[in-house]
């Protein structure tokens, strides 16, 4: 019997990678599919939104020392 979906392991490396893909837009189909089937979609979630911060403060960071030269 397969776990529920948030009880799967977290495979943090395999999570952030897929998540970057999607910040891209990019994934094969074979590639989305397996990341259904195998990553936690909680964790998927948590770090979607982390590494969407982290992106905005990056941002923020360039246009701040952009603006101050």
């Amino acid at each position: 019997m397969k776990p529920a979906p948030h009880q799967r392991p977290v495979a943090l490396f395999d999570t952030v990678k897929a998540v970057l893909w999607s910040f891209i837009g990019l994934r094969r189909r074979a590639d989305f599919e397996r990341d259904v089937q195998k990553l936690n979609p909680v964790v998927v979630l948590a770090t979607g939104v982390a590494m969407a911060f982290v992106f905005i403060a990056v941002l923020m960071l360039i246009v701040r020392w952009v603006v101050s030269s």
